[in-house]
């Protein structure tokens, strides 16, 4: 039996406006600080810096859709730059940039919908929250929401800087990033695009005495019952700054993922 949602466009959006507003009143009866306050200087400890190029070769993707994005991630840059996040405060991506409209300037990107690219406006704005929380998982920040689509493997692999499987999947407003600051210290991003590039950094008021390190063990491909996988591990890794001796690891995630791109694209080194 088809879901409301499903049986027509209209009752597609019908059904993403409620969830949206069912979102709006659970924020507001939730009692969460959300952070909003903004500071331009930088805060004094750097914690992580990182870059991520903002138009990949992706298979068949439409180049137009890259440069689309590259638009919107332009227009929601300011409204993260410089928030501070202070003990007891949670961050939420959305709060923050707002819903991303084609009245506000933001064009039609890529979407994922079940594992099939299509296009949105705003679209491809998850590039945004998988670069944050790349930074955050450096951090002593407790992430709160985080989704994804670890299940699908859409892209072949061009010049990856970070582990398959890290990456983040939104939707104004319900499907959210967000993570708290349960420390003592009080934490910043600042983000901006130049065009090429979507920049950050995470800074913090006090240096902590540890170092987090992200890592990818076991990583290749497998075919079964004729269709491609892609399989790793993902750790972090919890490293004494002074000594460098290695505190505690933890498995983050272990994807089975279904390869959605031409098996001709895969390291044939990586398949097992």
């Amino acid at each position: 039996m088809k879901r409301f949602s499903e049986l027509s466009p209209a009752a597609y959006r019908i059904a993403v406006e409620k969830n949206i507003l069912q979102r709006k009143l659970k924020d507001a009866l939730s009692g969460v600080r959300f952070a909003a306050q903004k500071q331009e200087d930088p805060l004094p400890a750097l914690i992580y810096r990182h870059n991520s190029l903002i138009r990949r070769t992706l298979g068949q993707v439409d180049m137009r859709l890259q440069n689309n994005k590259a638009v919107s991630l332009g227009l929601a840059a300011p409204y993260v730059n410089g928030v501070l996040i202070r003990p007891g405060e949670t961050f939420s991506f959305w709060r923050l940039v707002g819903r991303c409209t084609a009245k506000r300037g933001f064009l039609p990107g890529m979407v994922l919908h079940n594992g099939t690219p299509g296009e949105s406006v705003g679209g491809g704005m998850c590039q945004f929250t998988n670069l944050i929380h790349w930074m955050i998982l450096h951090a002593d920040l407790t992430i709160t929401e985080r989704h994804h689509h670890d299940d699908y493997d859409l892209f072949p692999d061009f010049g990856r800087q970070v582990p398959f499987g890290v990456g983040t999947s939104i939707l104004y407003n319900y499907l959210d990033y967000r993570f708290r600051n349960d420390t003592c210290d009080t934490y910043q991003l600042l983000v901006h695009s130049d065009g090429e590039y979507l920049r950050g950094e995470l800074r913090c008021s006090a240096r902590p005495d540890h170092i987090w390190h992200i890592c990818c063990e076991e990583e290749y491909f497998s075919r079964e019952n004729g269709v491609w996988y892609r399989n790793n591990r993902v750790i972090r890794r919890c490293v004494d700054r002074e000594t460098g001796n290695e505190r505690f690891r933890a498995l983050l995630q272990a994807p089975h993922a279904r390869v959605c791109y031409d098996a001709s694209y895969i390291d044939p080194e990586k398949i097992r």
